[in-house]
C-alpha cells in the first residue's frame, strides 16, 4: 500500500513526542511514596519486554508507519493474539513506569499526550488493515486494542 501524508505526519508526531519525552522540567516533579516508584520501575520493565517480543513477533512485517507494507501478513498469534497494538502497549508502559519512577508529571502529561497520538494512529492504522486483509474486521472484534480484553462481547 503506498505511504500518504497522514502516514508521515503521524510518525512525526510520534517522534515529537518521544523527543519531548526526554527533556526534563524538574519543576514539575512530586513527592511520591518509593513503593510507587519500584511498582513504575517493575510497569517499565514489563513494559520493555512486551515491546521486545512484539516487535520480534512482528518481524519484516515492522514499519513505523501505519500503513501496512505491501508484502506484509497479518500477525494473530503471540502477543497478537490478545491484543492488536502491543508495541504502542509496551512503549506505553515504559513512559508511564519512567514517569512513575522519575515522579514527573510533565513526563505523565507527555504520556498521555503519546496515548491520544497512540489512540489515532492505531484508528488510522486499523482502516488500512481492514482495506488490505479481509480477516481483520473478525480478528479486531475478539481482541483488545492496548490491551487484552476481559470480556467478549
Amino acid at each position: 500500500m503506498k505511504l500518504r501524508a497522514k502516514d508521515y505526519i503521524l510518525v512525526a508526531l510520534q517522534g515529537i513526542i518521544f523527543i519531548a519525552y526526554l527533556l526534563d522540567f524538574a519543576i514539575f516533579d512530586i513527592v511520591i511514596p518509593f513503593t510507587f516508584r519500584a511498582f513504575g520501575l517493575v510497569i517499565g520493565i514489563f513494559g520493555v519486554l512486551i515491546l521486545i517480543l512484539s516487535i520480534l513477533q512482528l518481524n519484516k512485517n515492522l514499519s513505523p508507519f501505519p500503513t501496512p507494507k505491501a508484502n506484509s501478513q497479518l500477525i494473530q498469534n503471540g502477543l497478537y493474539k490478545y491484543e492488536r497494538h502491543p508495541i504502542y502497549t509496551g512503549v506505553l508502559l515504559i513512559f508511564t513506569g519512567y514517569a512513575l519512577y522519575s515522579a514527573s508529571l510533565y513526563k505523565m502529561a507527555i504520556t498521555i499526550l503519546l496515548l491520544i497520538v497512540f489512540i489515532i494512529k492505531s484508528t488510522y492504522e486499523e482502516k488500512k488493515l481492514m482495506e488490505r486483509f479481509s480477516n481483520y474486521k473478525t480478528y479486531k472484534k475478539q481482541t483488545g486494542r492496548f490491551f487484552p480484553k476481559l470480556f467478549k462481547a
